[in-house]
């Protein structure tokens, strides 16, 4: 068994606005600042794995264009091996992000281009690569089809199966049975189950659920409270990582997904897999950006440390 990390996902470029509010239609206005940078979750995960040390291959499309250099550049940078099918016909993908001054609430428009087409041919084209890997991530940003084929694949291959579920929406009974990590929000978690996650009580009621539903562990992220680890034997909150003032939440998740992706394939215990998931979403969200704020190994272990 090879000790290397497949993760399935998108990558698109985030444009952000600041304006003091939305113009209305027909309307033009003057922004206040503009930013332009990776992200998606598969790519965010996928760099954040290899900063925390794996050996990550990323599996997505891309079109031919500057959107598609960046996130080259992005993967290159972190030490990500890109497994990307090139699809001239389309363009690689990119969200817009509008945020309003005064309050920090946003609103988005993901166009996701190539990576909207991913398929169960992308997938089964790279059987081999999945199948001999120690973790394989995947999240709900590409088509569901791509997504069940690869745990499929992983599930047969021997492989560790985490499946972010990401942005929120229905999961087959039988996709969720080929996974061994589920790693919800509290959002996320109410969506797949049907109970509204406040408490840690809820999220313990979530978990169950999930167990029920043929999950082996469900990871419920709790924001500020930390995360819930329960997998019918064990039920634990790991409590957050304060390694500093909080600059941008946004990648938070990508981090948790990407350090916890990393320590398994280490070999490490699940529940201290979780807690240097927690390190990573810690130290991350200290800084700006998504894929841009994810630490390094030395980072998080001085913080695990501390």
């Amino acid at each position: 068994m090879s000790e290397h990390i497949v993760v399935l996902g998108v990558f698109v470029a985030d444009t952000a606005y600041r304006a003091d509010r939305q113009p209305r239609m027909g309307e033009t206005i003057l922004g206040n600042s503009f930013a332009l940078g990776p992200g998606g979750k598969g790519s965010n995960q996928s760099v954040a794995a290899a900063m925390a040390g794996g050996r990550v291959h990323f599996i997505s499309r891309l079109g031919r264009d500057p959107f598609a250099d960046m996130a080259r550049a992005t993967w290159a940078k972190a030490g990500v091996q890109p497994e990307i099918t090139e699809d001239a016909d389309s363009y690689t993908g990119a969200a817009y992000i509008f945020i309003e001054e005064a309050t920090g609430n946003n609103a988005i428009i993901i166009s996701p281009g190539a990576a909207g087409r991913i398929s169960v041919d992308d997938v089964e084209a790279r059987t081999e690569l999945i199948a001999t890997a120690k973790v394989f991530v995947t999240q709900l940003e590409q088509p569901m089809p791509a997504a069940h084929r690869a745990l499929q694949i992983a599930r047969a291959g021997g492989a560790i199966t985490i499946l972010n579920p990401a942005p929120a929406a229905a999961i087959a009974p039988e996709m969720l049975a080929l996974c061994d990590y589920v790693t919800p929000n509290e959002t996320e978690a109410e969506g797949i189950t049907g109970i509204p996650v406040a408490t840690v009580d809820d999220a313990r009621r979530a978990a169950e659920a999930l167990l029920e539903s043929g999950v082996g562990t469900a990871i419920i992220t709790l924001g500020e409270k930390g995360a819930l680890f329960h997998d019918g034997k064990r039920s634990k909150l790991v409590p957050p990582f304060n390694a500093g003032p909080v600059v941008e939440t946004t990648g938070a998740g990508d981090a948790f997904n990407g350090g916890f992706a990393a320590a398994l394939a280490r070999g490490t215990d699940p529940l201290e897999a979780v807690r240097f998931g927690c390190a990573t979403a810690g130290i991350s969200v200290t800084r700006p950006g998504t894929a841009p704020s994810m630490p390094s190994l030395a980072e998080i272990n001085a913080l695990l440390a501390g």
